[in-house]
Protein backbone atom coordinates (compact mmCIF):
# COMPACT_ATOMS: atom_id res chain seq x y z
CA UNK A 1 0.00 0.00 0.00
CA UNK A 2 2.79 2.34 0.96
CA UNK A 3 4.66 1.51 -2.24
CA UNK A 4 1.54 2.14 -4.35
CA UNK A 5 0.99 5.51 -2.64
CA UNK A 6 4.62 6.46 -3.19
CA UNK A 7 4.38 5.55 -6.87
CA UNK A 8 1.22 7.62 -7.24
CA UNK A 9 2.88 10.57 -5.53
CA UNK A 10 5.91 10.25 -7.79
CA UNK A 11 3.69 10.23 -10.87
CA UNK A 12 1.86 13.33 -9.65
CA UNK A 13 5.11 15.26 -9.17
CA UNK A 14 6.41 14.06 -12.53
CA UNK A 15 3.27 15.32 -14.28
CA UNK A 16 3.49 18.68 -12.53
CA UNK A 17 7.13 19.00 -13.52
CA UNK A 18 6.29 18.17 -17.14
CA UNK A 19 3.52 20.78 -17.21
CA UNK A 20 5.79 23.40 -15.65
CA UNK A 21 8.54 22.65 -18.14
CA UNK A 22 6.13 23.04 -21.04
CA UNK A 23 4.73 26.41 -19.95
CA UNK A 24 7.48 28.57 -21.51
CA UNK A 25 7.08 26.70 -24.79
CA UNK A 26 3.31 27.11 -24.68
CA UNK A 27 3.63 30.81 -23.86
CA UNK A 28 6.07 31.26 -26.72
CA UNK A 29 3.70 29.50 -29.09
CA UNK A 30 0.83 31.74 -27.98
CA UNK A 31 2.84 34.97 -28.36
CA UNK A 32 1.47 37.18 -31.14
CA UNK A 33 3.37 36.97 -34.41
CA UNK A 34 3.04 39.60 -37.10
CA UNK A 35 4.72 40.57 -40.36
CA UNK A 36 5.00 44.25 -41.23
CA UNK A 37 5.34 45.36 -44.84
CA UNK A 38 6.77 48.87 -44.57
CA UNK A 39 8.25 51.71 -46.59
CA UNK A 40 12.04 51.55 -46.91
CA UNK A 41 12.51 54.76 -44.92
CA UNK A 42 11.11 52.99 -41.84
CA UNK A 43 13.63 50.15 -41.84
CA UNK A 44 15.83 51.33 -38.98
CA UNK A 45 13.12 52.54 -36.62
CA UNK A 46 10.84 49.53 -37.15
CA UNK A 47 13.67 47.06 -36.63
CA UNK A 48 14.34 48.69 -33.26
CA UNK A 49 10.67 48.70 -32.29
CA UNK A 50 10.22 45.08 -33.43
CA UNK A 51 12.91 44.04 -30.94
CA UNK A 52 10.85 45.64 -28.14
CA UNK A 53 7.56 44.04 -29.15
CA UNK A 54 6.40 41.40 -26.63
CA UNK A 55 5.44 39.08 -29.47
CA UNK A 56 7.34 38.29 -32.64
CA UNK A 57 7.46 40.94 -35.36
CA UNK A 58 9.10 40.52 -38.76
CA UNK A 59 9.83 43.62 -40.83
CA UNK A 60 9.92 43.51 -44.63
CA UNK A 61 10.78 46.79 -46.37
CA UNK A 62 10.58 48.05 -49.95
CA UNK A 63 9.26 51.02 -51.87
CA UNK A 64 5.65 51.86 -51.04
CA UNK A 65 4.45 51.08 -54.56
CA UNK A 66 6.20 47.71 -54.48
CA UNK A 67 4.60 46.88 -51.14
CA UNK A 68 1.14 47.88 -52.35
CA UNK A 69 1.48 45.62 -55.39
CA UNK A 70 2.80 42.75 -53.25
CA UNK A 71 -0.22 42.98 -50.96
CA UNK A 72 -2.52 43.14 -53.98
CA UNK A 73 -0.89 39.92 -55.21
CA UNK A 74 -1.58 38.15 -51.92
CA UNK A 75 1.63 38.65 -49.94
CA UNK A 76 1.09 37.49 -46.31
CA UNK A 77 1.28 40.84 -44.52
CA UNK A 78 -0.41 41.50 -41.18
CA UNK A 79 0.29 45.22 -41.18
CA UNK A 80 1.15 47.70 -43.94
CA UNK A 81 2.85 51.06 -43.36
CA UNK A 82 3.43 53.14 -46.47
CA UNK A 83 5.08 56.52 -47.01
CA UNK A 84 2.33 57.97 -49.14
CA UNK A 85 -1.45 58.12 -48.84
CA UNK A 86 -1.95 57.59 -52.59
CA UNK A 87 -0.72 54.00 -52.49
CA UNK A 88 -2.85 53.26 -49.43
CA UNK A 89 -5.82 54.82 -51.24
CA UNK A 90 -5.10 52.48 -54.13
CA UNK A 91 -5.23 49.46 -51.82
CA UNK A 92 -8.46 50.77 -50.33
CA UNK A 93 -9.95 51.22 -53.80
CA UNK A 94 -9.07 47.59 -54.54
CA UNK A 95 -11.03 46.54 -51.46
CA UNK A 96 -7.87 45.15 -49.86
CA UNK A 97 -7.92 47.24 -46.69
CA UNK A 98 -10.68 48.31 -44.35
CA UNK A 99 -10.83 52.13 -44.06
CA UNK A 100 -11.89 51.70 -40.44
CA UNK A 101 -8.57 49.94 -39.74
CA UNK A 102 -6.46 52.66 -41.33
CA UNK A 103 -4.74 55.51 -39.47
CA UNK A 104 -1.85 57.93 -39.97
CA UNK A 105 1.05 56.82 -37.78
CA UNK A 106 3.90 59.35 -38.10
CA UNK A 107 5.11 62.25 -40.21
CA UNK A 108 8.44 63.24 -41.78
CA UNK A 109 10.09 66.06 -43.72
CA UNK A 110 12.16 66.38 -46.89
CA UNK A 111 15.76 67.55 -47.23
CA UNK A 112 18.39 68.10 -49.90
CA UNK A 113 21.62 66.29 -49.08
CA UNK A 114 25.20 66.06 -50.29
CA UNK A 115 28.17 63.88 -49.32
CA UNK A 116 29.49 64.39 -45.79
CA UNK A 117 32.33 66.62 -47.03
CA UNK A 118 30.12 68.77 -49.27
CA UNK A 119 30.40 72.54 -48.70
CA UNK A 120 27.35 74.63 -47.87
CA UNK A 121 25.12 75.80 -50.68
CA UNK A 122 25.38 79.57 -51.10
CA UNK A 123 21.94 79.66 -52.70
CA UNK A 124 19.12 77.26 -53.54
CA UNK A 125 17.99 77.92 -57.08
CA UNK A 126 18.21 76.05 -60.36
CA UNK A 127 21.51 77.65 -61.34
CA UNK A 128 23.18 76.92 -58.00
CA UNK A 129 21.98 73.31 -57.99
CA UNK A 130 23.15 72.71 -61.56
CA UNK A 131 26.51 74.22 -60.67
CA UNK A 132 26.84 71.89 -57.68
CA UNK A 133 25.91 68.90 -59.83
CA UNK A 134 28.60 69.91 -62.35
CA UNK A 135 27.34 67.36 -64.86
CA UNK A 136 26.49 64.79 -62.19
CA UNK A 137 23.08 63.55 -61.11
CA UNK A 138 20.64 64.40 -58.35
CA UNK A 139 19.56 61.16 -56.65
CA UNK A 140 15.83 60.92 -55.97
CA UNK A 141 13.17 58.24 -55.70
CA UNK A 142 11.14 57.61 -58.84
CA UNK A 143 9.19 60.82 -59.25
CA UNK A 144 6.04 59.09 -60.47
CA UNK A 145 5.92 56.19 -58.02
CA UNK A 146 8.20 56.42 -54.97
CA UNK A 147 6.73 58.70 -52.28
CA UNK A 148 9.97 60.55 -51.54
CA UNK A 149 10.38 61.12 -55.26
CA UNK A 150 6.79 62.33 -55.60
CA UNK A 151 7.30 64.83 -52.78
CA UNK A 152 10.64 65.85 -54.28
CA UNK A 153 9.06 66.48 -57.67
CA UNK A 154 6.36 68.59 -56.03
CA UNK A 155 9.07 70.73 -54.44
CA UNK A 156 11.05 71.08 -57.68
CA UNK A 157 7.89 72.07 -59.57
CA UNK A 158 6.72 74.52 -56.90
CA UNK A 159 10.15 76.14 -56.78
CA UNK A 160 10.37 76.37 -60.57
CA UNK A 161 13.43 74.08 -60.72
CA UNK A 162 11.81 71.13 -62.50
CA UNK A 163 12.49 72.01 -66.18
CA UNK A 164 16.19 72.60 -65.53
CA UNK A 165 16.81 69.69 -63.16
CA UNK A 166 14.62 66.96 -64.64
CA UNK A 167 17.33 65.82 -67.13
CA UNK A 168 19.83 65.59 -64.26
CA UNK A 169 17.83 63.24 -62.03
CA UNK A 170 18.97 59.72 -61.10
CA UNK A 171 15.66 58.09 -60.15
CA UNK A 172 15.81 55.08 -57.81
CA UNK A 173 13.44 52.31 -56.72
CA UNK A 174 13.29 53.60 -53.13
CA UNK A 175 14.56 56.46 -51.03
CA UNK A 176 17.29 54.40 -49.35
CA UNK A 177 18.88 53.76 -52.75
CA UNK A 178 18.96 57.50 -53.42
CA UNK A 179 20.57 58.01 -50.01
CA UNK A 180 23.20 55.37 -50.78
CA UNK A 181 24.16 57.02 -54.08
CA UNK A 182 25.00 60.24 -52.27
CA UNK A 183 26.73 58.50 -49.35
CA UNK A 184 29.00 56.64 -51.81
CA UNK A 185 29.84 59.87 -53.61
CA UNK A 186 28.14 58.73 -56.81
CA UNK A 187 25.69 61.64 -56.79
CA UNK A 188 26.59 65.19 -55.66
CA UNK A 189 23.04 65.87 -54.45
CA UNK A 190 20.02 63.89 -53.33
CA UNK A 191 16.47 64.39 -52.10
CA UNK A 192 15.56 62.19 -49.13
CA UNK A 193 13.64 62.24 -45.87
CA UNK A 194 15.17 64.09 -42.94
CA UNK A 195 15.19 60.87 -40.92
CA UNK A 196 17.26 59.10 -43.60
CA UNK A 197 19.79 61.91 -43.69
CA UNK A 198 20.11 61.86 -39.90
CA UNK A 199 20.78 58.11 -39.88
CA UNK A 200 23.55 58.15 -42.52
CA UNK A 201 27.00 59.45 -41.53
CA UNK A 202 28.08 59.61 -45.16
CA UNK A 203 25.80 62.54 -46.00
CA UNK A 204 24.95 65.98 -44.67
CA UNK A 205 21.82 68.08 -44.98
CA UNK A 206 22.29 71.11 -47.21
CA UNK A 207 18.73 72.41 -47.29
CA UNK A 208 15.47 71.71 -45.48
CA UNK A 209 12.67 71.77 -48.05
CA UNK A 210 9.80 74.04 -46.90
CA UNK A 211 6.85 71.82 -46.02
CA UNK A 212 4.39 74.09 -47.80
CA UNK A 213 6.09 73.20 -51.11
CA UNK A 214 4.89 69.59 -51.11
CA UNK A 215 2.02 67.51 -49.78
CA UNK A 216 2.19 66.59 -46.08
CA UNK A 217 4.49 63.60 -45.57
CA UNK A 218 2.49 61.04 -43.64
CA UNK A 219 2.88 57.31 -43.10
CA UNK A 220 -0.54 55.64 -43.22
CA UNK A 221 -0.93 52.33 -41.42
CA UNK A 222 -3.44 49.61 -42.28
CA UNK A 223 -4.25 46.62 -40.09
CA UNK A 224 -4.73 43.60 -42.34
CA UNK A 225 -5.22 40.91 -39.67
CA UNK A 226 -5.92 40.68 -35.94
CA UNK A 227 -2.22 40.02 -35.35
CA UNK A 228 -1.53 43.24 -37.23
CA UNK A 229 -4.02 45.08 -35.04
CA UNK A 230 -2.15 43.95 -31.90
CA UNK A 231 1.12 45.20 -33.34
CA UNK A 232 -0.49 48.48 -34.47
CA UNK A 233 -1.61 49.11 -30.90
CA UNK A 234 1.98 48.66 -29.75
CA UNK A 235 3.27 51.00 -32.49
CA UNK A 236 0.90 53.72 -31.26
CA UNK A 237 1.96 53.24 -27.64
CA UNK A 238 4.34 55.27 -25.52
CA UNK A 239 7.36 52.95 -25.85
CA UNK A 240 7.28 52.94 -29.66
CA UNK A 241 6.49 56.66 -29.72
CA UNK A 242 9.77 57.36 -27.93
CA UNK A 243 11.70 55.39 -30.55
CA UNK A 244 9.98 57.21 -33.41
CA UNK A 245 10.84 60.57 -31.84
CA UNK A 246 14.46 59.58 -31.32
CA UNK A 247 14.74 58.71 -35.01
CA UNK A 248 13.27 62.07 -36.03
CA UNK A 249 9.75 60.99 -36.94
CA UNK A 250 6.77 62.96 -35.67
CA UNK A 251 4.06 60.74 -34.12
CA UNK A 252 0.60 62.11 -34.72
CA UNK A 253 -1.37 63.47 -31.80
CA UNK A 254 -3.79 60.57 -31.99
CA UNK A 255 -1.09 58.28 -30.64
CA UNK A 256 -0.94 57.91 -26.86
Amino acid sequence: MTGRRAATEWMRHACLALIAASLPVMAQADAPRATIFAAASLQGVLSEIAALYPGEATVSVAGSGTIARQIANGAPADLAILANADWMDWLEDQGLIDPLRRTDLVGNSLVLIGPANAPDLKAVNAEALLARLNGGRMAIGQTMGVPAGIYGRQWLEAAGFWPALRPQLAETDNVRSALALVARGEAPLGVVYATDAAAEEGVRTLYAVPQEMHDPITYPLAELTDAGADLATFLRGAEARGVFLRHGFVPFSGAP
